[in-house]
């Protein structure tokens, strides 16, 4: 009988671990598929989608902390009429149960573009691009507790084991670039990822290969120890003797999943060595590009945010699938570095200094996107993981609100100008075409190609899938 060498054996050997890449072919030849392994060409076979795409990337720009949709997208006259009154509706138990009077937005709303679509003072940027937004007002969130509403909105369970949004998008339909992963979280200036921290883009129960790469714009090294530490011949002698091992050992596991995945996951590591410094280096960008974003604004958290959000363009050309985006806190009104849109006090100053930080940004990204001929492939979603009252907290603040909120959606399929769903006259319940987040993500799946009833992986004994039982297709905002 042939005795193979035990995983744990492996590992001691090789000293920077199994599966670093296999194929020393790769290093000959890194444009051919041809020159590599059976793992790696089944990583890179896209999966044909349930039927025809109208997007074939997402960028995900995540609000963490919760935006207040009576100041951003959802115009309330009747809180101008009645400000300063008491709550004349039954109030539902709050974060903190501090409830003060009704509080009218601290930005006037406007019409804007040919679809007149209304958007408060504080988005003017992105008020320029009204006619390519689909605003949600009726969107609603079972949980108002930050960790269980990032989870939820993220995987479309309130815990962490489940996979993320864009574990599922790349499971659901390949990797188009061999040489850069198919989902990517972005962080710059010192941006902390929201409550629930990294199982926020986990892979759960899927292959590992699935799983979110984090990129620190800011970092020496982008992803952590992307630079080589040997010299190339080193690495070659390395990567030769791997490549037999693993080859050994993925037989011996008769083509284990698991095992599998795990060795694609290194192979893109190595790839990545080439392709990451390439990615971020900006510096092939024009100026009049940095100032659409606003890259060189007087506010250097705006500026980290721009970068992001052109990082992001640059990752779509590159055929990169989910690309999801980290605000910066500036600690105010309750507003911590995992929530920064969370003002529970102050609300003016607080999203005054969000809404401008990224205001500019996202409007430049679908702006640089459009003028490329790049937004009809890619659809931008736009939310927070709750909203907020329309009635005070204290004096100043705004507690959380899961029961009616604003999200937007554009590009990628999406019918601009649109404002679908109402909420009540005061801004608090859904109470027109109540929408959900599995109804978000149903949508995203639908415009990706994918039917959410269908995108399923035996877990648990079950078939799971990111809309578990629920969603509906919001057919009403798709062009």
């Amino acid at each position: 009988m042939t005795h193979y060498p035990t995983r744990r054996q492996i590992l001691s050997h090789a000293s920077s671990g199994f599966g670093m890449l296999a194929l020393a072919g790769l290093m000959a030849n890194d444009n051919a598929l041809s020159a590599a392994g059976p793992a790696d060409a089944a990583a890179q076979k896209l999966r044909k989608p349930h039927f025809a795409a109208r997007a074939k990337h997402v960028i995900f720009c995540y609000m963490s902390g919760g935006v207040s949709q009576v100041d951003t997208f959802d115009p309330k006259p009747r809180l101008v009429k009645d400000a300063g009154k008491p709550v004349p509706f039954k109030a539902n138990r709050t974060q903190f149960n501090q409830n003060g009077t009704l509080m009218p937005s601290h930005w006037a709303f406007n019409k804007h573009g040919e679809s007149g679509l209304e958007i408060s003072a504080l988005l003017p940027h992105l008020a320029t691009c009204a006619d390519d937004l689909a605003i949600v007002r009726s969107m609603t969130a079972t949980f108002s507790e930050h960790a269980q509403g990032n989870f939820f909105m993220h995987s479309g369970f309130p815990f962490m084991g489940h996979p993320s949004a864009g574990a599922w998008v790349t499971y659901g339909l390949g990797s188009i670039n061999r040489n850069l992963p198919g989902f990517v979280v972005l962080g710059s200036g010192g941006s902390t990822l929201p409550h629930g921290g990294i199982p926020l883009f986990s892979n759960g129960y899927l292959p590992a290969y699935h799983q979110a790469t984090q990129v620190n714009l800011d970092a020496q090294d982008p992803i952590p120890n992307i630079t080589p530490r040997d010299i190339a011949s080193q690495q070659q002698m390395r990567l030769a003797f791997i490549k037999q091992q693993d080859k050994r050992f993925l037989t011996a596991t008769n083509d284990d999943d698991q095992v599998d995945s795990a060795i694609k996951n290194y192979e893109m590591a190595y790839r990545m060595q080439s392709a990451v410094p390439e990615l971020v280096d900006l510096s092939g960008e024009s100026k009049a590009t940095m100032e659409m974003y606003g890259v060189y604004d007087s506010d250097a958290k705006t500026g980290h945010y721009a970068r992001q959000c052109l990082l992001a363009r640059r990752l779509v050309e590159r055929g990169v699938r989910f690309i999801e985006l980290s605000c910066l806190s500036y600690g105010i009104g309750g507003g911590g570095a995992a929530n920064p849109w969370d003002n529970h006090g102050n609300i003016k100053q607080g999203h005054g200094k969000m809404g401008h930080q990224i205001d500019q940004p996202i409007a430049g990204l679908i702006k640089d996107l459009k003028q490329r001929d790049l937004l009809k492939d890619t659809l931008i979603i736009f939310t927070g993981e709750f909203g907020r009252t329309p009635f005070a907290q204290g004096s100043n603040g705004r507690d959380h609100d899961p029961y009616g909120f604003s999200i937007f959606m554009a590009g990628g399929g999406i019918r601009g100008g649109t404002a679908y769903g109402a909420t009540d006259e005061f801004g608090y319940h859904a109470v027109e075409n109540k929408t959900s987040v599995y109804d978000m993500w149903a949508t995203t799946l639908y415009l990706l190609g994918l039917d959410h009833r269908d995108l399923t992986y035996r877990s648990g004994g079950r078939d799971m899938r990111l809309t578990d039982v629920h969603g509906n297709v919001i057919h009403d905002i798709v062009s």
